[in-house]
Order: C-alpha cells, then structure tokens, then sequence
C-alpha cells in the first residue's frame, strides 16, 4: 500500500482478506468438528457460534456466526498440497484459539462471551473442560494429518506455542495473588512479558505456520513470528482497555468486567504507576478486601481515566503494532503480503478506536 493509503481503505482490504479467509476455512473447520463425539461437537459448535446450546442454529446476530456457508463459488476449494496445508494449518489455529478462550473463560468465571453465555455457563464446567480438550486434541490431529510433508515442525511450532501459552497464563493467574502495590507488585515489563505468551505466543504462530509448511527459510519464519507475537500483545493491551471502558454492546461482556474481577491488567498496572493522588485512591479501592460494587467500579474507571491510563495503554499497543509492521516490510514476503497483515492489524485499534 502506498504512503497515500487511507486507514479505511487499510480496513476495507483487511475485511476483504478476512472474509477471503473464512470462506476458505470455514468449511474444513466444520468437517473437522464434525468428526468429534455428539456432545462435545454441540458444545464446541456452540463455542464456534455455529449453535444453541440445544442444538439448534444460532442466530446471525450478536457477533455468532451463524450456520456454516458451504463452499461459495467465489472461493474453490483449495487443490493441491500447499494450498490445502494451509487450510489445514488455519482449522488448526482456529480450534487452538477456541480451545483456549473456552478454558480461559473457566479459569476466569466469565460467564458471557458474544453477547451470550460462555461454554462452561451453558453446559457446566466438567463438559466445557471436555469441548476444550476436544478441540485442542482434533487441532493436533488436524495439522499432523493435513499439513503434508512439513507435518512435523508445524505441530512441533504449534505445540511451542502452547507451551508458551500456559506459561503466560500461569503468571496471569499468579499474579491474581501479588499486592497492587510495593516491591512485590506485577511491574508493566512482566505484565507485557505474560500478554506476549498468553496471547502473542499464539498469533505469532499462526502467522508462521504456513511459511513452514511452505518451507520457508528460518529468517522468514522468525520475523513472521515475532511480528504475530507483537501483535498480539497488541490485541490483548486493547482487549484490556475494552474490558475496563468497552460498551458490552459491542464486546458482549460486562462493562467494567476486568475491575469486577481486580484483574491486573494493563491499564490498571498504568495507572497505579503514576503516583497521583488518583493512583492512590485507586490503590486503596482494589486492595480492600470488600468486592466492587457498580458504584465503586465506576469510581475505579475513572481514577485510571484521571490518570491517562487509558491513553497510555492505546499508545502502547501502536506501538507494538509498529514494531510488527517493521518486522513485516523486513521480511522478503509475497507481493500484497505484508500489506494484508498489516491491514489486519489496524483491525488490533479497529475495535476501540
């Protein structure tokens, strides 16, 4: 794209590739699916947003996505080796990401997302725990068996991941136990050290599974990843801001979710950084032992506002995404390549600002 390039032209070709992607995906990922058990195939459909939870169609609006579109004329279906690799590749990123929201839901007790109830709410958490190791398992499955000659090191880059994963989500609910504030307080680096596991470990390698199974060489792969894994960290600064400021009308949860839960994120680790008298106050109302009330979550909300937390969280997130844009143009990437991916991370900003 040129430097001429407007931000809604970036975002109109971002939607244009997500839609190219999912018209692709989509079908193998509900042949997939439909391999599983009766019931955990429910439960993992209503995770998808393919269902109710009695198992009858979901609805199109509120952010499900409805029943799965067969194959549209506009995209064929992908033939030859390279082609259906990837697919296999993205079914396989797809049922890791929804495994993980699944269990992350359980471990945090939300109990909407989309705009309904989380699996574990519909279904109790013994069987969501079951959906969510269905899905992790058919992903393993899914990209030994689709992902052609390069198999191996794509599930062993998969598998990588997720061990970075649980890494960043056990010092997420490690530091639910640390005080807000003194010596032994979750400082901001750490913080973004967990996000860059949680959540980067993972779109890191999805934007690196295809090189491999393309046989890319290892500087293509490392930038693509590191570039994922940026941007990820980047989703999940904005993720948090949405938990704190965001409209549940748009996000399908709470408003003030995070604070509810006095989980340390982001904005709450910069606002207490600052040393203000509104720092303080806000210090004072999450370490007490008392739950927070609408009243005093609102309160909360805007002490962190008082202190620019909200702006410096959004600034740190472009400046993350800039940092994976660098990797992106360095990399030696198809033409039109990079420029998709870093249409797609307007995407990141798209969804607050």
């Amino acid at each position: 794209m040129t430097p001429q390039t407007t931000l809604e032209d970036r975002r109109a070709s971002a939607r244009d590739a997500l839609e190219r992607c999912q018209a692709l995906v989509e079908p193998a990922l509900k042949e997939a699916v439909g391999t599983l058990h009766p019931w955990p195939r429910r439960m993992v459909g209503y995770a998808l947003g393919w269902c109710e939870a009695d198992g009858s169609p979901a609805a199109t609006a509120g952010g499900a996505r409805g029943s799965v579109r067969p194959w549209p004329s506009s995209a064929p279906r992908p033939r030859g080796a390279p082609e259906e690799a990837a697919v296999a590749a993205a079914v396989a990123v797809e049922l890791v990401h929804t495994f993980t929201l699944v269990h992350d839901d359980i471990m945090d007790g939300d109990e909407r997302r989309r705009h309904r109830d989380s699996a574990w709410k519909a279904f109790g958490t013994g069987p969501a725990v079951l959906a969510g190791d269905a899905l992790f398992a058919l992903a393993a499955e899914t990209l030994a068996r689709g992902g052609g000659a390069r198999s191996g090191a794509a599930v062993g880059l998969l598998a990588a991941a997720l061990r970075e994963l649980v890494h960043g989500q056990a010092d997420d609910l490690l530091f639910e136990d640390r005080p807000w504030t003194g010596p032994e307080a979750v400082t901001l680096p750490e913080y973004l050290a967990m996000a860059a596991g949680k959540t980067g470990s993972l779109l890191g390698c999805a934007l690196a599974l295809g090189p491999v199974l393309a046989g890319a060489h290892p500087p293509v792969v490392l930038a693509l990843t590191e570039a994922g894994r940026l941007l990820g960290t980047a989703f999940q600064a904005v993720d948090d801001v949405l938990g704190t400021w965001g409209d549940p009308r748009a996000t399908g949860k709470p408003v003030h979710g995070d604070l509810f839960r006095k989980k340390k994120t982001l904005p709450v680790l910069a606002a207490l950084s600052a040393s203000t008298p509104d720092s303080r106050e806000l210090a004072a109302l999450l370490s007490s032992p008392a739950p927070l009330t609408e009243a005093t979550a609102h309160r909360a909300a805007t002490l962190m506002e008082r202190t620019g937390a909200r702006t410096a969280t959004l600034t740190q997130a472009r400046t993350l995404i800039a940092a994976a844009c660098d990797h992106l143009t360095s990399a030696p990437l198809a033409p039109g390549a990079a420029d998709e991916l870093m249409g797609l991370s307007e995407y990141l900003l798209a969804r607050y600002v």
